[in-house]
């Protein structure tokens, strides 16, 4: 059975892909930082093992991969967001960002890597943005970490693809996770229009392209576009 790690794991798109993956039949272990009580829950739903760790801080990651059996897939998903004018955005947000979003990508590819090099198979799957496409007014920050999780991932892919390792990414459109909580019902319903299917997206769309893409053996280098169409 394959071992499936997946980093923010314990809400929206992080937890719909832990249960799409243990219903598919792996193996799956979970990052989580902050929220115990839903990470246990989850846990104890779906028979996956929680581990808190923040992906930013290598010694962590380390740590917490050493207490795992080797990891087949790794889905990097662990992410925050930062929404403001890019003259309100101090040094300290725009450096936490970029730890979080890209250095925790990078921390935890290195971790796995060994065992996969020595397997020489392993697939690693990223969640980036449709803004790391096209970038987003008043999400300077954010649009960046999600471009650079794109150009990685397509960096990777040619540097690891030689030694039978799978590298790919994601790039949601509007999700209805947390992170759109701050929009009114007027708002959402404009972005809905916008998509060319007339709605906005969900968890469960996104963990099935990461599901379809950890099982697609002649896909790599790819950036999978689920976007309802709002971006082409």
């Amino acid at each position: 059975m394959k071992h499936v790690l997946i980093t923010g794991g314990s809400r929206g798109i992080g937890a719909e892909t832990v249960r799409i993956f243990t219903n598919a039949g792996y193996h799956v272990s979970f990052f989580y930082e902050k929220s115990e009580e839903i990470a246990q829950k989850l846990s104890a739903q779906t028979g996956a093992t929680a581990m808190r760790c923040d992906v930013s801080d290598e010694k962590c990651v380390l740590a917490a991969i050493d207490k795992l059996p080797p990891v087949d897939i790794l889905i990097n998903n662990a992410a925050i967001s930062h929404s403001g004018l890019i003259s309100k955005i101090t040094g300290e947000m725009w450096n936490r960002l970029f730890a979080v979003n890209v250095g925790g990508i990078f921390h935890c590819v290195r971790a796995v890597l060994p065992a996969m090099l020595q397997k020489q198979s392993g697939c690693i799957l990223n969640v980036a943005s449709m803004w790391g496409q096209v970038g987003a007014s008043c999400e300077v920050a954010y649009s960046a970490t999600k471009g650079a999780v794109i150009a990685m991932s397509k960096a990777l892919a040619q540097e690891l693809g030689p030694s039978g390792i799978r590298v790919n990414c994601v790039s949601p459109g509007v999700i209805l996770t947390d992170m759109c909580a701050n929009y009114d019902e007027e708002t959402l319903k404009d972005l809905a229009d916008a998509s060319l299917v007339g709605r906005n997206g969900t968890p469960r769309d996104v963990a099935e392209a990461l599901l379809y893409l950890a099982e697609a053996e002649f896909v790599t280098g790819e950036n999978l576009s689920v976007n309802g169409g709002f971006v082409l």
